[in-house]
């Protein structure tokens, strides 16, 4: 049965709503960061793309950023995702004080969350490290709430149970169902709750500059205070790269793809 008119005009009218609100204000950064650089400069110009490369702090920032979004999504892949499985798997009962454990930083005020933990980073900036990539066990908390969700979503599409006792009874052990079985079969929710990660770590602010750290989105805003121009064009690169990064998502999956798993 065709779709009425009604349905489509509605359906391309919020798609064309949703697109303006994301892409004008990107629109919005791209003029801001081409407009004139200096008074020498006459009409639009890209110098403030093109300095981005000689700004102080700004490359060691981003390679500490990405670094640390890296070992973010280590502790995911072999530290969240393994105790989502095994909770939908032996421990059903537990799935709701689970999922509201993972929840909770999203009920929790980011400056609450840096006055717990500043006598922690103050200890851990003496005694082992002053390094930016310590923050990677608090955006692991961070993140908890958006990742759980997602991995709770792929874990809800799959019947986990059968794919669990079939490998089981082809002799596979526990180690072998989940990351073997289980975890391919959840790529895609891995995957987003992945790039989350990598999305988080290169937009926080709040609690890096609190605890005084020098990452990304610091140096974004010191460079902010003396040139407009150059801090938007960094934040609207950012953004560019982190979208491109979405893209890379997988949305369908391969037709006639077969699961061929070496159990032996």
């Amino acid at each position: 049965m065709k779709k009425s008119w009604g349905v489509r005009i509605w359906r391309w009218s919020i798609i064309s709503f949703v697109g303006a609100y994301l892409l004008v204000p990107l629109y919005a950064m791209f003029d801001f960061s081409t407009k004139p650089f200096g008074f020498q400069d006459k009409g639009r110009t890209f110098r403030a793309w093109t300095t981005i490369p000689g700004q102080p702090d700004l490359m060691p920032a981003i390679a500490r950023s990405l670094i640390t979004a890296a070992i973010v999504m280590a502790l995911i892949l072999f530290l969240i995702v393994p105790t989502a499985i095994w909770v939908h798997l032996k421990l059903p009962a537990l799935r709701r004080p689970f999922e509201l454990l993972c929840l909770l930083p999203l009920a929790i005020p980011a400056i609450v969350i840096v006055v717990g933990i500043a006598p922690l980073y103050r200890w851990i900036s003496i005694n082992l490290t002053e390094s930016p990539l310590s923050l990677a066990g608090v955006y692991s908390m961070l993140i908890l709430p958006y990742t759980y969700r997602s991995l709770s979503a792929a874990l809800d599409a799959v019947d986990i149970h059968t794919l669990a006792e079939a490998a089981r009874t082809l002799g596979a052990n526990t180690g072998r169902v989940i990351f073997g079985i289980i975890m391919p079969t959840i790529k895609t929710g891995i995957v987003n709750g992945s790039f989350i990660a990598i999305a988080l770590v290169l937009g926080e602010y709040t609690i890096s500059n609190l605890l005084n750290y020098k990452t990304f989105q610091n140096v974004i805003a010191q460079i902010g205070r003396t040139n407009g121009n150059v801090a938007v064009s960094v934040s609207l690169a950012s953004i560019l790269f982190v979208l491109f990064l979405l893209l890379l998502i997988p949305t369908k999956k391969r037709r006639n793809a077969v699961l061929d798993v070496d159990l032996v």
